[in-house]
């Protein structure tokens, strides 16, 4: 995993609510255990027509719909099914972040353990930055993960939680097995001890 570092972004604007880890990746493209080629399959639904060909009018096929690195999505962004070929999809495709007002807890968790990071943000604040894009597509937010603040070039912001493991494992580029190896030395010597005490104990 890439550590996550603060950045600058436009936003793609996916006004829907509701959206679902089948519409984000529909279940015939679960088969997998790669990455690979994910981002060409996410919102396929949505992104191509019957014959595959990409949609004129859907977000990510238009000249705002590429390059950027958040996305900026209704409300309760990832219900349904659990499944981390949704975030796996994102991410292949470029997001680093998707705000919403809401998001549902299994998509959440499986975004902060692949590199995604959900961010909450108020209604009103939600409203406004689709207000900003619909008025300026190129206009960009800045993302503070340690300051845990998304800010408006006008120099609003808003803070957003994130619980502290989640934080330092995005900050560091590590999943928990990556945590745990990181811990390797640590784990070892309180191993060693253990072994003794229970040598110890047995004679």
């Amino acid at each position: 995993m890439t550590p996550f570092k603060n950045f600058e972004s436009r936003l793609v604007p996916m006004p829907v609510n509701n959206i679902d880890t089948d519409q984000i990746i529909p279940a015939r493209f679960l088969k997998t255990t790669s990455k690979e080629g994910l981002d060409k399959q996410l919102f396929c639904d949505w992104r191509y027509d019957e014959q595959g060909k990409p949609k004129p009018d859907f977000i990510l096929n238009q000249p705002q719909g590429r390059g950027a690195q958040v996305l900026l999505a209704g409300d309760n962004f990832g219900c349904g099914s659990s499944r981390e070929h949704a975030p796996w999809a994102l991410t292949q495709f470029g997001f680093r972040a998707v705000v919403s007002t809401s998001f549902a807890d299994i998509f959440k968790q499986n975004s902060l353990k692949n590199s995604l990071l959900p961010i909450v943000v108020p209604p009103d604040f939600h409203a406004a930055l689709f207000a900003l894009v619909a008025s300026d597509p190129d206009a960009k937010i800045s993302i503070n993960l340690p300051a845990q603040t998304l800010s408006l070039p006008d120099g609003r912001s808003v803070e957003f939680e994130v619980d502290e493991f989640s934080k330092h494992c995005l900050i560091d580029g590590v999943d928990e097995l990556g945590y745990i190896l990181k811990n390797d030395a640590a784990i070892a010597k309180f191993e060693a001890r253990r072994e003794g005490t229970l040598n110890t104990l047995a004679a």
